[in-house]
């Protein structure tokens, strides 16, 4: 058998678990209105890992539209020091976990239940979870469920949703209608941009990568870096457009590729890193909704379609993976749930 089918596998099938999340988003319409549309004293995103960085994201974006104060933690920070992150009774927590048995996201939402904190809202891909079962409101997109290790379809999956959640909170029914067209955009995505994504993992005079985002993209430029080092062994590392300048443009050489996730409307003052970082001799790789080596060219409206991001960057760490005889299947030292006594 050839290495890394299943990861192949949960990339390329990966727009039926969106569609997936999107029905399953509508069907509990009601009741996520009835919680996400109260008053808060805070809005609260949690995870380990992938589901870190997808609550970065997830919370950034849904701050800018709704307007309400939002924090990303890590599952293990809000269990250690959960007295630096919320006070009071009346706050929302999105707990976010692939397996649902994650042991820090799971047992940080049993301390905040216990503390009468608030509301919790889970998003995992298995109904029967620790997590799920002990959720005010559980939303599980079993779609994205996986046999690999390395998440891709589940994290796509399950920040799909949480974007959806995001435009019920702010009473954007609409823009929830637009994101049904999604699918279709990223599987015609992948099909047109697999051979590219191909031609950049198996370039192996690449020995370090860097992901720019800015906004709620900084939340999938970590999760691009994570595949590549998860998957590919490779040094890789996230930062802002911006912050990328002072200091890490220093390790940019002729072996350097940077990947821009660029935006529409901070778009020039991004470009101008990127050019920065060519003329130091960096491979410039852009992502956009036009005119970029990635163009989506969805049409659709900016904040609802970024998951449109994450194919392209999965596949290149697949590519680069078996470029180098490993199997993303099975990452170095890592296990697909990480329990902790």
């Amino acid at each position: 058998m050839e290495l890394g089918q299943s990861t192949l596998r949960e990339i390329l099938t990966q727009t039926d678990a969106w569609a997936g999340a999107l029905k399953q988003v509508n069907k509990l319409k009601q009741e996520l209105c009835d919680l996400v549309q109260g008053t808060y004293r805070q809005i609260i995103f949690t995870g380990c890992g992938s589901t870190y960085y997808l609550s970065q994201a997830a919370s950034s974006l849904y701050q800018q539209k709704t307007g309400l104060i939002c924090t990303a933690v890590p599952g293990g920070e809000l269990l250690m020091n959960p007295s630096t992150i919320y006070t009071g009774s009346n706050n929302l927590l999105f707990a976010i976990s692939r397996s649902g048995s994650t042991s820090e996201t799971v047992n940080s939402v049993r301390h905040f239940k216990e503390q009468q904190a608030g509301q919790v809202i889970s998003i995992s891909n298995y109904v029967e979870s620790p997590l799920s079962k002990i959720s005010d409101l559980a939303l599980c997109i079993e779609q994205g469920q996986e046999m690999s290790i390395a998440q891709t379809r589940a994290f796509s999956s399950m920040y799909l949703a949480a974007v959806a959640v995001a435009m019920l909170a702010s009473n954007s029914e609409d823009l929830l209608d637009e994101m049904e067209r999604l699918p279709a955009i990223g599987k015609a995505l992948i099909e047109k941009y697999r051979a590219q994504a191909r031609l950049i993992g198996e370039n192996l005079d690449i020995d370090r990568f860097y992901f720019l985002g800015s906004n709620h993209r900084y939340g999938l430029a970590c999760e691009g870096s994570l595949k590549v080092k998860e998957m590919t062994l490779t040094h890789a590392e996230p930062f802002h457009f911006l912050e990328f300048r002072h200091g890490p443009i220093s390790m940019v050489n002729d072996k350097t590729c940077i990947v821009g996730l660029l935006s529409d409307d901070k778009r020039a003052p991004e470009e101008k890193v990127l050019k920065e970082a060519r003329e130091y001799g960096a491979q410039v790789v852009t992502l956009a909704e036009k005119d970029a080596d990635i163009s989506f060219r969805s049409g659709l409206t900016e904040i609802i379609r970024d998951v449109l991001y994450l194919p392209i960057l999965q596949l290149t760490a697949f590519y680069r993976s078996i470029k180098k005889g490993l199997d993303p299947d099975k990452p170095k030292n890592l296990n697909a749930v990480v329990y902790l006594e």
